[in-house]
């Protein structure tokens, strides 16, 4: 109907310019609508958008102009391409206009690739963006179709899901607690927060735009108080800016959205807060590739507090922890037992993935934080991103809801009570700042690395254990035992073949690396079936989606990231990942040219749509300069600790500006962890080799027989019988 409007409309006009000729009213068509108005209306906002961006920072309302001329751009052309009575003339030419202006949105995207993200298969659609797409649209003389309003995701999920689960050690933890006290601080803090003056007033849609038109062009932080001492344990290290969230929290906060930069410590803040907060039982919601890494930290940040962690069906979930970690993937099976389970926290990981409020995973969040709160008064209720906003504004909903700030339609609790007491209305001129500011001082905190610099070292290793799953992660452990068995048989039969007494107390150490030497002269000599290389090559591979995986998150949250690897086919497996989620990655590799290699370095460095560099540990851990990012990904070990630095150095140089952070990825319980701990402990060698003190750098060779003397140590003492 709306084309058949638009055909009568352009029809008149050619009628009258066709009286004015006084000829040729007949051989006229009448135009269409996108040459009426439409391609122009696209063209002009497209140039508006693009010199928007050239001024940072991006409003929110210019990012919903982008997405409204990319969709409009791509309807348009699957229109025309669809549009039988098109002469193919007229339709190359309408494409062509088509392409010139997605041109124009790509050369604009390439100037802040985060607007890559408002293109995305699964992108929302805010209100504001469909209220400007019908703008748009009228203004080139169409008549925007009719849509029906999206309707307010539900706070607790429609269905559900037959593979519900609740596992045998929960039944037995709730039968020895039975009965679960209530605490009616909630309910006196709802009753207490009533609007009264702003009653009737719409909220959140100014509330959302006060953190655009009141920005200060600052990292939003509420005031945090003078760091404490906070007790932490034997070789650990509080930084100040973590230890100003801790005091805040033993003040007596309770609800964060802590938006520190990657590299900042946001677990470790999350895991003291939880302490000083008495947030025990405290449930953790992280994604998949991290959750292994929280039971980590937990041992060494709260080492008194017990951690489990949720796999599958939870066969092997410890009920009476203390901290309970699951991932977003398989919330859906859980979520009936965890929100009956009687938490005094809640912990959101990774936080962004929860913003879209439709999705299954937001809404069993958004549900167990609502029951949380209904139980537990004012629970411990943190949310961590690098990148609270992903699209736009309204990014903010799901997590401030989850925080307890709002539900579907006005503030809640303290936030209104703060809103009543400015005394103002959204009428008012003053009324952005003050809400902007009371939405802050609710818990958003927000550092970067430049401004907490002096905290932080220049450089450091931060190890990301993962664990290998499914028939891979089996294989894997299974080669590795059967390794193990082989070094202890080997072992045996040395003690038996000597002459005397072969009896000793105790594991002969020198017999055990006279073992392990004759195992690694073995594997080196390519002999068949698994060893150590072998083996350590397969953890590589199966560790490539999981490092890729994290470099991605990376790389959304910072800006651009160096992803190394030793083996081609797990830079090919890396490279496949960012390619299905359209990031823009430079290869550099040792088979290339020189010519090549400095043409791909350099796109990385100067090209701001270029994310990730993908290089091989050999080929490009000396000569290159990749200062441009200060975050590193190391997919796979090296067997030495030099190699690891010169890894590392290609971005920790001078000119650097920022902290650099190399995120070492490890395999849990495999010799992959073994071999970072003998890495670290020799990586001391060579600086005093430097400093005079004699000794020899290590080898190599030293770390992989250590590794395997460590292998037998261990199947030793777990055999029992030697």
């Amino acid at each position: 109907m709306a084309g058949a409007g638009r055909r009568r409309s352009g029809g008149s006009r050619a009628g009258t310019a066709g009286s004015r000729a006084g000829t040729g009213v007949q051989r006229r068509k009448a135009p269409r609508a996108v040459e009426r108005g439409l391609v122009p209306v696209l063209a002009e906002v497209a140039r508006e958008v693009d010199r928007a961006v050239q001024r940072t920072p991006i409003r929110p309302s210019v990012r919903t102009k982008f997405q409204v001329v990319a969709l409009l751009v791509r309807e348009e052309r699957a229109r025309l391409m669809a549009d039988d009575q098109l002469g193919q003339s007229r339709r190359t030419q309408q494409l062509k206009r088509l392409d010139d202006i997605a041109t124009m949105l790509a050369r604009t995207a390439a100037r802040d690739t985060s607007l890559l993200a408002l293109l995305a298969d699964d992108a929302r659609l805010s209100d504001a963006a469909h209220a400007y797409k019908a703008t748009v649209m009228r203004e080139a003389g169409m008549e925007p179709p009719a849509e029906e309003p999206t309707p307010a995701a539900p706070t607790t999920p429609v269905v559900v899901p037959e593979n519900r689960v609740v596992p045998q050690s929960v039944r037995s933890r709730q039968l020895a607690n039975p009965f679960l006290a209530p605490d009616f601080e909630a309910a006196a803090e709802r009753r207490a927060a009533q609007p009264r003056r702003l009653a009737g007033w719409e909220l959140l849609e100014p509330l959302f735009r006060s953190f655009e038109y009141a920005a200060t062009g600052a990292p939003a932080c509420m005031p945090l108080p003078t760091p404490r001492v906070v007790p932490v344990p034997a070789g650990r290290e509080l930084m100040p800016h973590q230890a100003q969230v801790v005091a805040a929290t033993a003040a007596g906060h309770r609800t964060f959205l802590l938006a520190d930069e990657p590299g900042l410590g946001k677990t470790a803040q999350a895991l003291l807060a939880a302490q000083a907060a008495d947030a025990y039982p405290l449930l953790v919601v992280a994604p998949n590739v991290v959750k292994t890494n929280w039971a980590r930290e937990v041992g060494l940040w709260t080492p008194f507090r017990q951690a489990t962690v949720v796999h599958g069906d939870g066969e092997q979930v410890d009920a009476f922890a203390d901290v309970v970690i699951v991932n977003y993937d398989i919330l859906d099976r859980h979520a009936g037992w965890l929100g009956d389970f009687g938490f005094r926290g809640m912990v959101v990981d990774e936080a962004h993935f929860i913003k879209n409020k439709t999705s299954q995973r937001s809404q069993h969040v958004l549900a167990l934080s609502e029951r949380i709160r209904t139980r537990a008064g004012r629970p411990l209720l943190m949310a961590l991103t690098g990148t609270p906003l992903i699209n736009d504004i309204e990014d903010f909903r799901a997590i401030w809801q989850f925080l307890g700030w709002i539900d579907d339609t006005k503030p809640l609790g303290r936030l209104m009570t703060a809103l009543e007491e400015t005394g103002l209305t959204p009428a008012d001129p003053g009324f952005y700042t003050a809400a902007r500011n009371a939405v802050i001082d609710m818990g958003i905190v927000r550092r970067r690395k430049v401004d907490v610099a002096a905290d932080i070292p220049a450089r450091r290793v931060a190890d990301l254990p993962v664990e290998l799953d499914g028939a891979t992660g089996r294989s894997i452990r299974a080669a590795e035992a059967a390794l193990a068995q082989r070094l202890l048989s080997r072992y045996r039969a040395a003690l038996e073949a000597r002459t005397g007494d072969p009896s000793v107390d105790g594991l002969d150490l020198d017999l055990a690396r006279r073992v392990a030497a004759a195992e690694l002269k073995d594997s080196s000599s390519k002999a068949k079936g698994e060893n150590v290389f072998t083996m350590v090559r397969r953890i590589g591979q199966a560790k490539a989606g999981p490092a890729a995986d994290y470099a991605a998150q990376l790389a959304r949250n910072v800006g651009k990231v160096v992803f190394f690897a030793k083996h081609v086919d797990v830079m090919d497996a890396a490279e496949q990942t960012f390619a299905e989620r359209g990031i823009r990655f430079a290869s550099i590799r040792g088979d290339q040219t020189p010519r090549v290699r400095e043409k791909n370095v350099t796109a990385f460095v100067e090209d701001p749509d270029v994310q990730i560099a993908v290089c091989s540990l050999m080929a490009a851990g000396v000569g290159l300069n990749l200062q441009v990012a200060s975050n590193l990904v190391l997919a796979e070990l090296s067997w030495t600790d030099a190699e690891q630095t010169q890894a590392i150095d290609r971005v920790h140089r001078i000119g650097q500006g920022d902290p650099v952070t190399a995120w070492r990825i490890i395999a849990a319980q495999t010799i992959d962890a073994k071999i970072a701990e003998l890495i670290d402990s020799k990586s001391g060698l060579a600086a005093r080799a430097l400093d005079g003190a004699g000794e020899d750098t290590e080898s190599s060779t030293d770390v992989q027989l250590d590794a395997l003397v460590s292998l037998l140590t261990d199947a030793w003492a777990a055999d029992g019988t030697v």
